[in-house]
This record gives structure tokens, sequence and C-alpha cells, in this order.
């Protein structure tokens, strides 16, 4: 191993082991890869306890199939994977420490060379300082939060993500701008006028706040913006109120399932049982459409990246069927998109070629991904880490199933 390359690992360890953060070790670009190593690990980070413990023991095991495809090898090289918990037993969801410590081992690991995750764009906002400064391609399968790879309204963003200076994080679904202009979208095509909005106090929720805002402003949709709020706990009657006071012809909630959202809609709905409710892709699970009513149900417009099976590529198809014979049951949507994060890591070492183990060098070849046909389509990944990828799927809800109602595309 090249004496560079063992003085900037022992750097980034011994910070790793006090806590401290890693501006000492210099700007050594050399790979954090052992040198020669004939052996690589990609870490997945996923809440695999509590709520959420179904959809991603799924992600786990879409991602295991994509190992499956190269037999656990790119060339010389054989390829492992761990899946690691981002919950407590206690805590029922991801927590900050487990996180970083998913983070930490992954960065402590000289023969890491991805990390997809984490699921929440929260929960990334804490991972990502530590694998950037690690020098570890990062991909997310559902981090939508715009200020992770673009500027937004938080200040020294998205440069606080990356204190290496590189660019290190990607994501094969639509970051929230995206997803935003397919909100406002839906909500026009739906005859809406003006919207009532309400955001959690989470990362997510303002994020996807600040940029309906935008464009529902681009698209002639007037906004009265009722700031943020708890849902999960007390009386939300006065807060629907000054939704209806608004005079709104909809109402959306800019949260997940986790921070209120059903308790928010079905409040709105009791004080004005005709408005249209509108939620992002962060409402789009079975838990949500059991926990509303019939009523809710029956107002509620929901958009997500997931589309219907008929309208994705044929390997979509092919996918889900192995997925079914493989494990007995359908896969819950992430899937196809925890699938393809692990695909795109795998092509992006295949890429590398004999750099295959570097870690500088399998980064760039995924920033390099161009018409990549893949199970959610063909994509290519911009200079920020974006997709190109741009439909959105406009959903109803019956009978606790969401139902396709439009797609949405969202010129880029």
């Amino acid at each position: 191993m090249p004496r560079r390359l063992r003085a900037a690992i022992a750097c980034v360890l011994g910070a790793l082991v006090l806590g401290v953060g890693l501006a000492g070790c210099g700007d050594e670009k050399d790979s954090a890869v052992e040198n020669g190593s004939d052996t690589l690990t990609i870490y997945s980070s996923l809440p695999l306890q509590g709520p959420d413990r179904a959809r991603s023991r799924d992600m786990v095991n879409a991602m295991k199939l994509a190992l499956q495809d190269a037999n656990g090898k790119i060339g010389p090289l054989n390829i492992t994977y761990v899946s690691l918990d981002s919950a407590t037993p206690e805590a029922g969801t991801w927590t900050g420490d487990k996180v970083l410590d998913n983070a930490r081992k992954a960065v402590r690991d000289l023969n890491a060379i991805a990390y997809i995750g984490d699921r929440d764009s929260a929960a990334t906002a804490l991972s990502l300082p530590l694998t950037n400064e690690g020098h570890i391609l990062q991909v997310s399968p559902s981090s939508t939060y715009d200020g992770l790879t673009r500027a937004s309204r938080r200040q020294g963003e998205p440069q606080r993500f990356y204190p290496s200076g590189e660019r290190t994080f990607g994501r094969v679904v639509p970051a929230d701008h995206v997803q935003a202009s397919a909100l406002v979208g839906y909500m026009k095509d739906s005859g809406v006028r003006s919207v009532a909005l309400l955001a959690d106090r989470e990362i997510y929720g303002g994020g996807i706040a600040d940029q309906v805002e935008q464009a529902a402003a681009r698209q002639g949709i007037e906004v009265f913006d009722r700031g943020r709020v708890d849902a999960r706990k007390g009386d939300l009657s006065k807060t629907a109120r000054k939704v209806v006071e608004t005079g709104a012809d909809a109402f959306l909630f800019a949260g997940t399932t986790d921070t209120g959202a059903a308790r928010i809609f079905a409040a709105v709905e009791a004080a004005t049982p005709r408005m249209l409710l509108f939620g992002p892709a962060a409402v789009a699970d079975h838990a949500f459409a059991r926990e509303i009513s019939a009523a809710v149900q029956e107002q509620m417009r929901v958009t997500t990246p997931s589309l219907p099976e008929r309208l994705l590529p044929r390997s979509a198809r092919t996918f889900r069927e192995r997925f079914r014979m493989t494990f007995g049951r359908r896969p819950a949507p992430e899937a196809l998109q925890a699938y393809e994060a692990a695909s795109a890591v795998l092509q992006a070492i295949r890429a590398a070629g004999p750099k295959g183990n570097d870690r500088e060098a399998v980064t760039d070849a995924f920033f390099a991904i161009r018409n990549r046909d893949s199970v959610l389509g063909r994509y290519s990944i911009d200079r920020f880490g974006d997709t190109s990828l741009s439909t959105y799927a406009g959903n109803r809800v019956s009978r606790t199933q969401f139902v396709l109602d439009k797609v949405l595309e969202v010129r880029r």
C-alpha cells in the first residue's frame, strides 16, 4: 500500500474513532480502498424495525437479487453485501445515532466501495458528510430532498453535505423539485386554482413545501402558506379551521405518514368535506391508506415516482415476478428503486474497469451514467447526482389501495 494512502487512511480512521471532522486529513486523492484488494463490500442502511420493516426488508431483498444478477463478481473482483439496520427496537424507526454508526462502519472498512441509503432524506443528511469524507459513493433509492444536491433555502446547502469538496452522492429517484412540479400539475389538471399548504417540521416536508411554492408560482396556482405543524399529537381542529378560512380549492400536507399525515387530513376533511386533499410520495404506503377514512380516501390525491407495471419496462415486470417467485410475495414499490440503486452501483464498478476497487474511480463512473436502460426506465445522471427520470403517477385512494388516476410528465 502506498505511503501516502496509508497516511490518509490512518487520519480518516483516527478522526472517526475520536468523532471529529476530517478537515485536517489533507487533500489526498488516493482511494481509501485497500490497494490490490479483490474483495469489495457494498453497504446499505435502512430501518429494519418498526412500521417500515416490511418495506425495508423488500428493499434489502431487491439489492440481494441485483448482486445475484452479477453472480457476486465484477471481472476479477468479488462483491459482498452488508445490510445495516438504521432503526432501534426502542425507537421503532431510524435514529440519528444508528445512522451515524452505520456510516462510520462503512468508512472504516477499507474494502467498502459504495453505500446505498439512507431511505429518508433526514437520515441521508446525517450519513452523507461522513461517507463523503471517506470518498465512498452513496446512492439513495428514495431520499428526494433537493438540498442534498442543489441549492435550497437552507444556508450552506448543498455544500455542507460535501466536506471533501467532491460530489459523491447520487439518487435514482427524482428530486423534490420534480415531484413538486408533478404535484402542482396534478392540482391544475384537477381544476385547482388555489391551495392551502401546511408542512411538517422535518427536512423533507420543508423541502417539498418550498418547491411547491415555486412550482405553483410558475404554473399560476395561488398558495396560502400556513406554516409548519407537528400533526402527530394534540387537537388539530383549530389548525384545520385556518386551512378552511383561506378559501382555497385544495389542501396539501407536505409531510409523511410518520409526521401525522393521516391525522391532519382527517381534521381538514372534517372541517370542509368537499376540499381536495393532496399528499406527496411519502404518504403512499398502506399504513397511511389503512388509517384514513373512506371519506378522506375519496378526496385524496397522491403523487408517486412508482408507476403501474404496465407502464414500466419489461425488465421491471421480470424483476417483480422473480421477486415474487423467490420471496413469496409482491415487492413494495420502493424495492424496484433499491434494485436499481444496487444495479447502478454494480455498473459503476464495472465501468471503472481496472480501477473497480478505487472509490473515486467508481464515483466518477456513476456520475458518467448516460442513457442507462433500467427497470425504472432510461435515465442519465447529471452533474449534481440527480436522475433525469421525470414521470410521476397521480393516484387516487380506493379501498386502501393507490389507483392510477393520471400520468404526470414533468418537463425538465
